[in-house]
């Protein structure tokens, strides 16, 4: 044997009595005195080496080395070194939920911080000073957050922005010579205590470390999920919208050649054409500056009106730069059979349900954006997959009552990926028990629960549509929301904006304002407690709620009364230009003595809005995961559900963009959050 593999060996046979030690340890703690007995026995007649740990010995040397190099670092002022041994050896539920510890790790840090200054303020040292101020902010940002609301250290908040602390009288005693020692008789007192070596077997020691090492790991990858997701959603809103910006640009690029082309050739150029360029070209903060200061009739124009049209060479391949790419073949997906589809939904076991609806919603949120996705929808609709027509008595629908909450989940989801579509909207509109379902799911499902979020949002598109508002009127939703509303602090982000935002849109109808002036004092109440709320994202719609109701005369009198004017004025001291000339125009209608205009709910009017609205995060937090070969998705339709010639290609009808709010106004047209996202 070499030398190598005998010192494999020994190190195999140490490990061996290491784990004998220990199993014969944890056997001691829990008094298996037989069992002891007998493992000695088995041991000795195998010739196995038991290691005679000293457990409790190691342990105390081991906590005295922590306890020692924390005491060392603290007095030669190392933060990276103390810090590091404080976060691996403090338990963190220690750390996280005891006041003492939470208390004492915040002068740590002041301690830290001011060490330069304490011990040779010179010009190096300043500078290190400055470096260590930016970790005690850090520390503020974060887990120091939570002390920000006690008295004892909310003025040590305002330690990063003096300039010079050992003169200031609000920070006198930390520089005083007993400040330091007093700080290190608790550290010491509370290491004793929280560092006390535990009698624990290392066995047991390992099996719990281990476990809570594999669960927060989990957790951990969960957060880094969930922020994950989140980015993606803010990056792809982004370049929605700096696309969109560039096409727009683009195409003013283009006419402007046109009317230098059209201008060396002797035309002349309308005052008007020039500037309703002017106004596309400008961001809507400077539209209005910017057309008032300009003059359109200067000497040198006329008013020959050229076509933006007319196109040159050059501005044609300006347009043709962003002009939508002929794409290769787009694969169509198999025709299905939807009649055998709809009876398993119906009658099919609650497993089956739900990983069709998975598979159905799945066809539509991955399918490309254009004509494969136009022609999934249209085959839903015209094989009338939610049973519009039908007059049975168990409809597909009827699955938002099923007893499983993963089947009412995932029949919610295919509704609102229906409703983020303009066509799906149309089409469910014409459901007459979908509305019922829908706002019975939202009364009893459990808050914040993925089905009633589904279930919301799919409310919240349809109301862009009004026979769908004139129906939520009807059924009372606005007290619902408003009585939702007003416990803000128990609602997630999600809900609240998603929530105000349907409040807003049917409050835009005149019969939902006159539903708000009922219940005025409640409703204004609720709205000027939700101004502010820490979320910004629901001000706008909050904003346009409100400038809705008040053109009601008796809801501009309650609002006298309680005097939301200088509720108004209070917010709009904030610094957000935009939002603060929101707050002029609400404050305007307040104060206006216009009389209630006419209903409109009975005019003939079309939708307000008929963009596609097909979020990023429709398939997120899926809860259905196959079993080991068992059939979903998009295999599960093809291999047991393919049909013949379902697929009916249509031409989609082209939506017309709506004008863009500017962003100085209320809203005053239904939106929803992603649409007005992408707008803003």
């Amino acid at each position: 044997m070499s030398s190598r593999e005998a010192a494999k060996m020994e190190d195999i046979l140490a490990a061996k009595a290491d784990l004998l030690g220990m199993i014969k340890e944890y056997l001691k703690f829990e008094v298996f005195e037989e069992t002891v007995h007998s493992f000695d026995k088995e041991c000795k007649s195998k010739g196995q080496v038991v290691s005679n740990h000293q457990g409790s010995t190691l342990r105390d040397a081991k906590t005295r080395g922590i306890q020692k190099d924390l005491l060392s670092s603290f007095d030669d002022g190392d933060h990276k070194v103390f810090f590091e041994l404080w976060t691996e050896n403090i338990p963190s539920e220690i750390k996280d939920t005891d006041s003492e510890a939470q208390s004492l790790e915040f002068y740590l840090h002041i301690h830290f911080t001011i060490y330069p200054l304490r011990r040779h303020p010179g010009i190096h040292d300043r500078a290190e000073f400055e470096e260590r101020i930016s970790h005690f902010k850090q520390y503020l940002e974060t887990r120091g957050a939570a002390l920000s609301q006690t008295t004892e250290f909310l003025p040590y908040y305002a330690l990063p922005f003096v300039p010079n602390p050992t003169v200031h009288p609000s920070f006198k005693d930390l520089f005083r010579d007993s400040w330091i020692p007093q700080l290190k008789y608790k550290l010491e007192q509370f290491m004793s205590v929280t560092l006390k070596p535990s009698n624990t077997p290392r066995l047991l020691n390992l099996y719990k470390d281990g476990g809570r090492s594999s669960k927060e790991a989990m957790q951990q990858l969960q957060l880094q999920l969930v922020e994950s997701d989140r980015r993606i959603t803010s990056h792809v809103r982004k370049f929605n919208k700096m696309q969109a910006d560039y096409h727009n640009l683009i195409g003013i690029t283009a006419e402007l050649v046109d009317t230098l082309e059209a201008t060396v050739s002797g035309k002349m150029i309308s005052p008007e054409y020039l500037q309703s360029v002017c106004v596309r070209l400008f961001s809507s903060q400077m539209r209005q500056s910017v057309v008032q200061s300009t003059d359109f009739t200067r000497p040198g124009t006329g008013y020959y009106s050229m076509s933006p049209y007319d196109d040159g060479y050059a501005s044609s391949m300006l347009r043709a730069s962003i002009a939508p790419q002929r794409s290769k073949e787009v694969p169509m997906l198999p025709s299905l059979d939807y009649e055998k589809l709809k009876k398993d939904l119906v009658e099919g076991s609650d497993r089956l349900r739900s990983l069709l609806l998975q598979a159905l919603r799945w066809r539509l949120t991955r399918s490309l954006p254009g004509e494969q996705r136009d022609t999934v929808l249209q085959a839903f609709i015209s094989n009338d997959l939610l049973e519009r027509y039908s007059t049975k008595q168990k409809l597909v629908l009827h699955l938002m009552r099923s007893k499983n909450e993963i089947t009412r989940q995932y029949m919610a989801r295919l509704i609102n990926a229906f409703a983020s579509l303009a066509e799906g909207r149309a089409y469910l509109s014409q459901i007459p028990i979908l509305l019922k379902l829908l706002t019975e799911a939202l009364r009893t499902e459990e808050k914040d629960s993925q089905t009633r979020k589904n279930v919301l949002v799919a409310l919240q598109k349809l109301s862009l549509r009004r026979s769908q508002q004139t129906a939520m009127i009807a059924d009372n939703l606005i007290g619902w929301l408003v009585d939702e509303l007003q416990d803000s602090d128990c609602l997630s982000d999600f809900t609240l904006e998603y929530s105000a935002a349907l409040l807003m849109n049917l409050c835009l109808r005149t019969k939902g304002k006159r539903k708000c002036a009922e219940t005025a004092k409640h409703v204004l109440k609720v709205l000027t407690d939700l101004l502010g709320h820490e979320n910004h994202e629901i001000r706008p719609y909050v904003n346009g709620a409100l400038y809705s109701i008040l053109c009601i005369p008796s809801v501009r009198q309650e609002a006298k009364e309680m005097s939301v004017e200088e509720i108004l004025h209070c917010y709009s001291k904030e610094d957000n230009p935009d939002l603060n000339r929101q707050i002029e125009f609400i404050i305007k209608q307040l104060n206006s003595a216009d009389e209630e205009g006419p209903e409109s709910d009975d005019e003939e009017e079309e939708d307000d809005n008929d963009e596609d609205l097909m979020e990023t995060d429709l398939d997120i937090e899926e809860v259905l995961q196959p079993q080991p070969r068992e059939l979903s998705g998009e295999s599960l339709l093809t291999t047991e559900y393919l049909g013949i010639m379902t697929n009916m290609a249509k031409v989609k009808r082209k939506s017309t963009p709506l004008p863009q709010p500017s962003v100085d106004e209320p809203l005053q047209r239904p939106v929803t959050p992603s649409s007005h996202r992408n707008a803003v």
